[in-house]
């Protein structure tokens, strides 16, 4: 790993972008309270970076979140700020998060909800963004307690050993960017310059 980060980027008080469940947006909410009992639907992305080998970046979330503390997951979460264009989002949050820059696409959209114990929940409509990076990773301690980048055929092997290890939204992508979108998965990782990987 490289240096890090200890940048805070976001906190509870910051207001999220609700929205029903065919994402016409409803008004805007707190994180804290978005996140509170059972979760109210508000709009998320989840961003799966991959290097010019074809490898995946994987991040484990810190130890003080108040969802999943500790988990791994894909590279980067997060939510558009009340007024921001997704576009800007996703490039706002990977630069604060692991100090990257990349090209991404959009692939698809879904509605999730997952509780944590008495913690609170996640309620999202998820954009799910595929895309390549060839920059050093600089992650920010706050966010990320540790991050590596894994060939496909591992994690596909870790996931089916120990999937308690992994958030639930994670595993939920992973499974239809590689079953139902492998198609405009392996054609975004080809045009954006990242290596074959089996399949």
């Amino acid at each position: 790993m490289t240096e890090q980060a200890h940048d805070i980027v976001s906190d509870d008080s910051e207001s999220l972008i609700l929205v029903d469940r065919n994402d016409n947006e409803l008004g805007t909410l707190s994180k804290a309270r978005c996140h509170d009992g059972e979760g109210v639907l508000h709009r998320a992305f989840s961003l799966f970076v991959f290097d010019t080998e074809g490898r995946l970046l994987l991040q484990r979330r810190a130890g003080d979140k108040r969802l999943w503390p500790g988990y791994w997951s894909n590279s980067c979460c997060s939510h558009p700020r009340a007024g921001e264009a997704m576009d800007e989002a996703v490039h706002r949050r990977l630069a604060q998060e692991l100090g990257i820059a990349a090209e991404l696409d959009f692939v698809y959209k879904f509605v999730y909800q997952a509780r944590y114990g008495d913690a609170g929940s996640e309620h999202e409509l998820c954009w799910v963004y595929a895309g390549v990076t060839a920059e050093p990773v600089r992650a920010n301690e706050t966010e990320v307690a540790e991050w590596r980048f894994v060939e496909q055929d591992t994690l596909a092997a870790e996931l089916a050993g120990h999937p308690e290890r992994y958030t639930p939204w994670f595993r939920m992508e992973w499974e239809r960017l590689t079953g139902e979108h492998a198609g405009t998965l392996a054609r975004i990782l080809e045009r954006l310059g990242a290596a074959a990987q089996p399949t």
